[in-house]
């Protein structure tokens, strides 16, 4: 059936919307040639969406013609504040940015393993009021919040997990009492990465593939047909659980020792430095492992370091036993390594692990590392909050 005028109307909308998003300011000849519109049509939806206050005049085009030149409408970067969030157990950082995604201010603070629940829900509210202020924005639209753990696929709440800080499920609630009129929501930290590599790093050329997290704690993000996959629990990739060789037990359903996080988490991974003789020092507030495999990277680039080398090929040997499960059960023909040990092995891991793949399984698979660094749940976060807040923005009145 054909679409009524009212639906015609923000189809066209979104369209020029989406491409003044993606190319900047456009003048209405060029969203014209874009759209494939006529050009009275292009000139009622440019009235329409300067009146509702989602675009403006921008400046001018600099082509040489008679006459004026031609006005450039570019979308209104503040009709929308938003905020992204990196929860960690060890202290929370923060960007606020504007509707376009322009980074206005950003900070973080640490938040001591012994701190109570209202001190640690305190300081991290504190931090993104001090943002928000940086930024100049009066309000926020929109926040976006990454943590570990398991995220509640209906209701959006980060659920109870054995091993993390009360004060994570608390902060949600108190920044929706900060912020009234904020949309607030909380997506799994390994998911929000898995996001941001899709649209700006290591997968952007990929609709199928799995991001496995390599850090404190082990994960994976599954992305398939473009698509995240969560699970019917919110448990999907939470790879930590499962049962691989060389543990000296099994996991339980409240801890994952026994599970493929007791020889790829970070403590497995401290534990086969010192095997191999390994030591590092850590830059900035990176964990102990991933300076290990950072340093063994760095000695191995000559080729005539035993004990790097050895190092490296042993975890290698470890990240492929999960690496394989995953590969043999979704076949998604692309491995991004992330988190602060998949980051700090880089290629030097990441071919390793993909040469093992080769000799194991039949599926072919590309193994790369991450391209974000330690930004990409900042990103995540932060491409998830412009998302929703320009769904909400951008919708038609009707609706």
């Amino acid at each position: 059936m054909p679409a009524s005028p009212s639906t015609a109307r923000a189809i066209n909308d979104r369209l020029a919307l989406q491409l003044l998003q993606q190319e900047g300011p456009l003048t209405a000849g060029q969203l014209k040639q874009l759209t494939g519109l006529s050009r009275p049509t292009v000139a009622d939806l440019v009235e329409r969406l300067t009146d509702a206050g989602l675009i403006e005049v921008a400046g001018e085009s600099g082509e040489q013609r008679r006459g004026p030149n031609a006005k450039l409408y570019g979308i209104v970067a503040e009709r929308a504040h938003l905020a992204a969030l990196d929860v960690r157990t060890e202290g929370v950082a923060v960007l606020v940015s504007d509707l376009l995604g322009r980074v206005l201010a950003e900070a973080s603070v640490p938040i001591d393993d012994h701190s109570g629940t209202g001190p640690a829900v305190e300081q991290a509210v504190n931090l993104v009021e001090r943002a928000v202020k940086e930024a100049g924005a009066d309000r926020l639209h929109t926040v976006g919040i990454g943590a570990p753990g398991l995220i509640d696929p209906v209701g959006g709440e980060l659920r109870d997990s054995s091993g993390l800080p009360e004060w994570h499920r608390s902060l949600m609630a108190a920044l929706q009492e900060k912020f009234p009129e904020a949309r607030v929501g909380v997506e799994n930290e390994t998911n929000l990465a898995a996001l941001a590599e899709q649209r700006d790093g290591a997968a952007r050329d990929r609709d199928t593939f799995v991001l496995l997290w390599l850090g404190l704690g082990i994960g994976a993000a599954v992305v398939l047909d473009g698509t995240l996959r969560r699970g019917v629990s919110g448990g999907a990739g939470e790879i930590g659980f499962m049962p691989v060789p060389g543990t000296a037990g099994l996991p339980s359903a409240t801890d994952c020792d026994g599970g493929f996080h007791s020889v790829a988490g970070a403590a497995a991974v401290t534990a086969l430095a010192a095997e191999h003789g390994m030591t590092a020092r850590p830059a900035g507030p990176e964990p102990y492992a991933a300076a290990l495999v950072r340093e063994a990277v760095r000695r191995s680039a000559s080729g005539s370091d035993p004990a790097a080398e050895g190092f490296l090929d042993a975890l290698a040997d470890r990240v492929v036993l999960g690496a394989a499960a995953v590969v043999s059960v979704l076949d998604p023909g692309c491995l991004v390594l992330a988190g602060e040990i998949g980051r700090a092995g880089a290629d030097a891991l990441a071919d390793r692990v993909q040469h093992r793949l080769a000799r194991m399984s039949p599926l072919a698979t590309e193994v790369r590392p991450s391209t974000l660094g330690g930004g990409a749940v900042l990103r995540g976060a932060l491409l998830t909050a412009r998302d929703r807040a320009q769904d909400d923005l951008f919708a038609p009145p009707e609706r």
